[in-house]
């Protein structure tokens, strides 16, 4: 992504760009991610709106030829929540809320527990570890995989697939689309072993519900469904996990407190997500008509960006927006999105992250970075945010 700022910037110092754009073009045409046009919405009211605004489309249909689109998938993987608007968005959603019941997700809070103390365990001889590597991402995908029923040797697999999309490497041009076959096939063959053997996991119910009444899921439909809910439960939840963990290394004082009223968990991470959450953006919008943003003309068709980072940093509504306050009203925060697309699987992710720092804090009272903060390294992704590493040593338990 490109601007009159270095491409690189935005990369690896995002909020100082975005603070600057809030400052002098909250709306501005850029360069996207893949070189084609698109719009950048930086403040929070104009983001805010932005998110629950019917013209603004989630179809790749309304989209003017050369415009930013975002992943290129095939049919069966791309007919999913972020890719429709209503009729189907609402019959869909509807689906997975009958399957994706909070009392489904609470029942996951022991399980939870017990994988990230089996991960410390794994780790806590060694003295230090990969923070991301190591509890960071095996954890959401044990969880995410024993919630749809996936199989334990296919966990390490999925991972690196979602890494080839959401970070692509230059030097490997071929590997997403490779990522791309291998999850499409991953997914036939896992719907196929459910319907010959449903469990009580969320993909079996998934599947009753594609098969009873009239108003079912298409089979596109119900596998696009199954990949993005295993995409989003593990891509958000890392980078959410290792993103608030660094935080609080950062800011000892605010860990100090939350060591002190280790309840306080619940309101920590909503702070923790308001401060440096997991996506820069949100899915990419395609105006059905020519709308006015923050007082620019938007073109119909067109790519507008809402980033949903640089609108949890505005001061506008958050005063001093770039401290990490654990006691700070957070009523509001766009972390994970606003209206009818606001993320179906934030209570999961805000169970697990929850989960995850307390038994991380609670397990290691003297936590501590293991390398310089120069030596810190963020995937290189215009939409995520997320480190590469978190290089921690544990001191005494």
């Amino acid at each position: 992504m490109t601007m009159d700022d270095p491409a690189s910037e935005l990369l690896t110092d995002p909020y100082a760009v975005y603070a600057r754009l809030r400052e002098t073009a909250p709306v501005q045409r850029i360069t996207g991610p893949d070189g084609s046009p698109a719009w950048i919405v930086t403040r929070y009211e104009d983001v805010r709106q932005a998110l629950a605004d019917p013209r603004l489309s989630l179809d790749k249909r309304h989209a003017l030829p050369g415009s930013y689109r975002g992943f290129a998938l095939p049919p069966a993987l791309d007919a999913n929540l972020l890719t429709m608007d209503p009729p189907d968005h609402t019959r869909i959603r509807r689906f997975v809320t009958q399957a994706f019941t909070a009392r489904r997700i609470e029942e996951l809070r022991t399980p939870v527990r017990r994988i990230a103390d089996e991960l410390l365990d794994a780790v806590a001889p060694h003295g230090r570890a990969d923070l991301v590597a190591a509890y960071a991402a095996p954890l959401p995908i044990a969880v995410i995989c024993e919630l749809l029923g996936v199989p334990p040797h296919s966990r390490r697999d999925f991972r690196d697939w979602t890494d080839a999309l959401v970070a692509p490497d230059p030097a490997q041009p071929g590997r997403a689309k490779q990522a791309i076959g291998s999850m499409l096939g991953f997914f036939h063959e896992l719907l196929a072993h459910k319907r010959a053997e449903p469990a009580d996991d969320l993909l079996s119910a998934l599947i009753a519900v594609r098969e009873e009444g009239e108003d079912r899921l298409s089979e596109d439909e119900l596998t696009s469904l199954a990949f993005l809910i295993l995409f989003a439960g593990y891509e958000n939840t890392v980078q959410l996990i290792g993103n608030a963990t660094l935080a609080l290394l950062r800011h000892p004082d605010e860990l100090a407190a939350l060591r002190a009223d280790p309840t306080r968990i619940g309101s920590a991470v909503e702070e923790l997500a308001r401060y440096d959450g997991p996506a820069l953006l949100a899915i990419r919008r395609f105006p059905v008509e020519d709308v006015t943003i923050g007082g620019v003309t938007v073109p119909a068709g067109e790519t507008v960006l809402l980033s949903l980072a640089s609108a949890d940093r505005d001061s506008a509504r958050f005063p001093e927006p770039d401290r990490l306050d654990l006691s700070r009203d957070t009523a509001g925060h766009l972390a994970l999105g606003h209206g009818i697309h606001y993320c179906l699987g934030a209570p999961l992710a805000r169970l697990e992250t929850g989960v995850a720092l307390g038994a991380l804090l609670e397990r290691f009272p003297r936590l501590a970075l293991d390398t310089a903060e120069s030596e810190l390294r963020r995937r290189p992704s215009a939409r995520a945010r997320g480190l590469i590493a978190l290089p921690v040593r544990f001191g005494e338990s």
